[in-house]
């Protein structure tokens, strides 16, 4: 019969506690301006997409859709060439975000930052937001060059600015279907 016991010989006393050298930081070299086109071309993309919704005719659309109780007149909205405009911008913009990121991102390491903020964060613009990649982006850059949070802050402006701007836009309208709802008689 064997012992079930191992033998303690072929295992070794754990080493004493040593401290290990640091990481060498991940700096760029001096001087290096994290600033490329690219990522400011990223910022400009949402604007251009949006742009287009200023021009459909919402009027129509809520006259239409206070007159036709079916909701029916309100499909010539989806067929206007405004609405198509923003969703091929819609594409074509996100496509250009996903192309402009991957540039800004070999561009960062050719200028030789270490480590850039991977390009392929962008591609979280479907599900929450641009942002995501520029704010990172920003952040990393700074990190690595001790400058660059520019981005970050034009960023953060451009979605206060949007939200900004869309409160405004839907309380014009909400004011037009209310001056329009006073104007039709009920009977």
């Amino acid at each position: 019969m064997t012992d079930p016991t191992p033998d303690p010989a072929p295992y070794s006393q754990p080493e004493p506690y040593r401290a290990q050298q640091p990481a060498s930081e991940l700096k760029a070299p001096p001087g290096t301006d994290p600033n490329t086109p690219w990522i400011w071309l990223i910022l400009l993309v949402p604007v251009v997409q949006t742009l287009p919704v200023f021009f459909l005719d919402w009027t129509a659309f809520v006259e239409a859709a206070l007159v036709d109780p079916t909701g029916m007149s309100t499909a010539g909205l989806f067929a206007s060439p405004a609405y198509l405009t923003v969703v091929a911008l819609g594409w074509i913009g996100t496509g250009l975000m996903i192309w402009f990121a991957f540039l800004d991102w070999r561009e960062l390491q050719r200028r030789g930052v270490p480590q850039p903020f991977h390009w392929a964060w962008i591609f979280l613009t479907f599900v929450i937001s641009f942002a995501v990649y520029t704010i990172g982006r920003a952040v990393v850059a700074h990190r690595r060059t001790g400058t660059g949070l520019s981005v970050m802050w034009a960023t953060i402006g451009l979605l206060v600015g949007g939200f900004i701007v869309s409160m405004v836009f839907a309380i014009v309208l909400v004011q037009q279907v209310v001056d329009m709802l006073s104007a039709v008689p009920f009977s």
